[in-house]
């Protein structure tokens, strides 16, 4: 127990010092010139630890020397952990042993948060700022003996600017002090979806009083977890610039384009006692656009430029279809010859749209006129405990760009994502559809006896709508700039209180943010018409394969999902040995009896798809068998739901890519960014030109989400017994119209007579003239009785494997099947260290979990943060290849 408790803390070690390393790289905006963070040396307290008020523990000469260190941004649980005052809670069962605010009363995560900091007093007319981008749940802040707010200020969501300018002391030495107070109402976490609900009644994350997915966090994220931040400026300051792009017509992403237009608007202010003329400008492309201002002393004043034609615009466009093309635009107020203000705003130029689909009755999504079918995966958070980096949020959106998805969906338990979360999004061209805060579950949806409160009581939630608004407009202006936002939606499966929806339907919406799809909430009639009865998204769960080809679901589906578990390398950074206990299932009952801290974690049944692999010896081997159906289970379910696009569909979110902890439901990777096959069946089952095969009529078709024709291609269908033995099937000369899914021909009578046995394998392939495959599936296909017996027996296959590195950062494997023998089936490739084997994490395949066919070549290659490690080496291991390390050439 206590070598993998330790190889779990240093895996996660060295995973934090990866990010880490990652994030020095992360591209700095021009806001760096006149902003920095406050994020280092601060220093914390339980308030029952002080008597003290803050005009007296904000004065420099106060002593701290008793405090403990603090991380910020970041919650009380995590200055708590960091000074091992508490056990990691994804470890095992140690949440349980972290007292619960329920219990221990809001006192007892009250806490003071202090940071001393070098500033010295502006001069003449310019100013500084002190800005919080999210407290929860409220809070006073003091400053050099003085509370800079004249109220308490209250709501996780909403941000606070304070102008210090006359605070700041002669001498430079500053002290800011903050006591936060954690949410009013703190929910009991009695097992409930929310727990008892109540968490909902203030304005805050709903599931940290727990969810059939994670565990309750025990001081329910307290704390200052988003970013701190000093501004300078002059007299005038830019507040929420909006930029809008229009782009009418049909477009294509290559070729000469006919202008865009440009629309930029933003709030000014004038700080001081005297009026100030400058003007607002940008420069785009090359050309400046400016517009003359006269403010008014201690005034504000709301400022649209004329609107700018962008002559052949390099467009944004989603994963897949297109390049992610972003233009820097530099809005600046200019006054007296000198920059007062600058915001720096990268530009997609798109535009969306969308248009009700008669044939599948749901809503289209358009981009730049194009149709887009959605393939997407619902995203909670990043970590439960809101340690957020750019680096991990672009390891995160870069795994969802690997499956070839191409929209994420920030559930509505959760927050607003942070602009770090969009700026991935826009490099990768992931769309985003965010909800707002709020649930079924919580709000009043259903009827529910964990819930402290009836439904229509429940249906109120929160208790302050002022301040519900408030906080939406607010992240609406923080986020609206980003290209990769699509769709902004109510809620979770219901719409917030009738109040609060007109709010957002009927003003802010159209003031705030009206290029966008607003939905009422996430399974709403006006996405997704429902005539099958039922919530109107899942199931969730395994599944019959055939399940996803042939029944037919919810027409724009936005919760629909499967199994999750990672191999046994993930499985041992938080599960003590003890508890390496294979889950048993009962057919004749459907139940699985499942080790505690398998359930604690939210273990969901792979039912008896694992025994037709044969019989788990031991957790390893449940682990690796695991893999096999999660790859087929995602490949599956994107290859039916494309299956029928435009026909059935308009698009589909996975439930779910992503857990912010070590839970292990639901997931592509694991919580320290390790993938599983789910990944790499995503990416197969999702690739722009896909070919592929329907296990129920035996139909070989090809989905193509492209805008271009593909035609004078080459369709080869083949088996392989597991000797490796070859029997060609078909060849025929095929094409494919964009944006569709074509039908060929059906091989299930031919296909049954090779599998009757012993199974088969089928590999199906896109040939180009030069007889390169533009895209290959193998799927293993099971006996007659519908078991894998062949697998099971298959004899030892024949796998020569070099690296080599291509450039520092990446590496080049290069796979070869020898002879004539069987397949090497089902590879997984893992960057390790070269001296303790322990991966390297992230990193980021082309392809893994991988097949070579005999005599066939592959190559994958592997992308890493340089600065990570300098001793790789490359491990490998398949069904039937023993694992091997193998060494890089330099």
């Amino acid at each position: 127990m206590t070598t993998t408790r330790s190889a779990g803390r240093s895996a996660l070690f060295k995973f934090s010092v990866a990010l880490s390393i990652l994030a020095s790289g992360v591209y700095q905006n021009a806001e760096a010139q006149t902003s920095y963070e406050l994020n280092s040396g601060w220093k914390s307290t339980s308030m029952n630890s002080v008597k003290d008020n803050g005009t007296v523990i904000s004065q420099t000469n106060y002593d701290l020397a008793a405090w403990n260190p603090a991380v910020v941004p970041g919650t009380v649980l995590t200055t708590q952990l960091a000074n091992k005052q508490v056990p990691d809670p994804f470890y095992g069962m140690n949440n349980e042993k972290i007292p619960d605010i329920y219990k221990v009363g809001r006192d007892y995560y009250t806490y003071w948060f202090a940071k001393d900091f070098k500033e010295t007093a502006p001069t003449g007319s310019n100013q500084t700022y002190l800005n919080f981008r999210g407290v929860n749940y409220s809070c006073d802040v003091f400053l050099n003996g003085h509370k800079l707010n004249s109220k308490l200020h209250k709501g996780m969501f909403l941000r606070q600017s304070y102008n210090i300018t006359k605070w700041l002391s002669k001498n430079g030495n500053n002290r800011l002090a903050v006591i936060v107070y954690p949410p009013d109402v703190v929910g009991n976490p009695n097992g409930g979806q929310g727990g008892d609900g109540t968490i909902a009644r203030g304005v805050g994350i709903q599931y940290t009083a727990g969810w059939d997915w994670i565990q309750p966090i025990r001081d329910r994220n307290t704390g200052i977890w988003d970013k701190v931040t000093i501004e300078h400026t002059g007299a005038v300051v830019i507040k929420d610039p909006h930029v809008v792009t229009l782009v009418p017509g049909v477009r294509q992403p290559e070729g000469v384009q006919q202008p865009a237009i440009v629309q930029v608007s933003a709030e000014v202010e004038n700080a001081t006692g005297a009026p100030v003329s400058g003007a607002l400008q940008y420069n785009l492309d090359g050309k400046l656009v400016s517009q003359q201002v006269t403010l008014k002393a201690n005034s504000k004043q709301e400022v649209k430029l004329t609107d700018y034609s962008l002559k052949n615009p390099k467009l944004w466009w989603p994963n897949g279809y297109g390049p992610q093309n972003l233009y820097k635009l530099n809005l600046q107020f200019v006054a007296g010859g000198k920059v007062s203000d600058q915001k720096s705003i990268e530009v997609g130029v798109r535009q969306i749209t969308t248009e009700w689909n008669n044939k599948t009755q749901s809503r289209q999504v358009n981009i730049n006129g194009q149709k887009i079918f959605i393939k997407g995966g619902n995203w909670i958070i990043s970590d439960q405990m809101l340690r957020f980096s750019d680096a991990r949020y672009d390891a995160e959106v870069r795994f969802h760009r690997d499956m070839n998805l191409n929209l994420i969906r920030v559930w509505g338990g959760a927050l607003i994502e942070r602009p770090e979360f969009y700026e991935a999004c826009d490099k990768y061209g992931m769309l985003v559809f965010q909800d707002m805060w709020g649930s079924g579950d919580c709000n009043g949806r259903w009827t529910d006896p964990m819930k402290l409160d009836d439904q229509w009581t429940r249906r109120k939630y929160p208790d302050d709508h002022d301040l519900y608004l408030k906080s939406v407009a607010d992240q609406v202006k923080l986020v609206r700039n980003f290209p990769s936002l699509a769709i902004w939606c109510g809620g979770n499966e219901i719409t917030p209180p009738e109040d609060i929806f007109a709010a957002l339907r009927d003003t802010i919406m159209p003031k705030l943010d009206n290029t966008r799809w607003f939905i009422p909430y996430s399974n709403s009639e006006e996405m997704s018409r429902n005539v099958q009865g039922g919530n109107g998204d899942g199931p969730y769960g395994v599944q019959s394969l055939t399940t996803f080809w042939d029944h037919q679901t919810y027409p724009f589906n936005s919760e629909v999902g499967s199994v999750g578990v990672s191999d046994y390398e993930s499985l041992k950074r938080f599960i003590p040995a003890e508890n390496m206990v294979v889950p048993e299932f009962d057919a004749s009952t459907g139940k699985t009896k499942t080790d505690p801290v398998w359930e604690y974690h939210k273990y969901i049944g792979y039912d008896g798809f694992i025994d037709k692999y044969g019989k788990a010896k031991d957790v390893e081997d449940f682990a690796t068998k695991a893999q096999l159906v999660n790859y087929d289970q995602y490949r599956a379910l994107m290859e039916g739901f494309s299956s029928h696009m435009w026909d059935w569909y308009t698009g589909t979110i996975i439930w779910k890519t992503q857990n912010p902890w070590t839970a292990m439901r639901g997931q592509m990777y694991d919580y320290y960014l390790d993938p599983n096959a789910c990944l790499y069946g995503l990416h197969s089952g999702s690739e722009p030109l896909h070919i592929m095969y329907n296990q129920t009529d035996g139909m070989v078709m090809v989905a193509n989400n492209t805008f271009k024709t593909h035609s004078n291609m080459l369709l080869v269908a083949k088996t392989y017994d597991m000797d490796g033995k070859e029997k060609v099937l078909t060849q025929v000369f095929a094409d494919v119209t964009p944006t569709t899914t074509k039908r060929y021909l059906s091989l299930k009578h031919e296909i049954e007579k090779e599998a009757k046995d012993k199974g088969v394998f089928l590999c199906l392939q896109l040939l180009k003239s030069d007889k390169e495959v533009i895209s290959e599936n193998i799927y293993w296909l099971p006996d007659a009785n519908g078991d894998f017996s062949g697998l099971q027996k298959m004899p030892k296959g024949n796998l020569g494997a070099t690296a080599k590195y291509l450039k520092n950062g990446k590496v080049e494997v290069t796979l070869t099947n020898e002879g004539n023998g069987a397949l090497a089936f089902f590879n997984r490739l893992s960057l390790v260290n070269a001296d303790t084997k322990q991966r390297i994490l992230p990193a980021f395949y082309s392809d893994n979990y991988v097949t070579v066919l005999p005599g066939q070549t592959k190559k994958v290659v592997i992308d890493h943060n340089p600065g990570a490690d300098k001793n790789l080496a490359v491990t490998i291991g398949g069904w039937n290849i023993a694992e091997r390390t193998i060494s890089i050439d330099k």
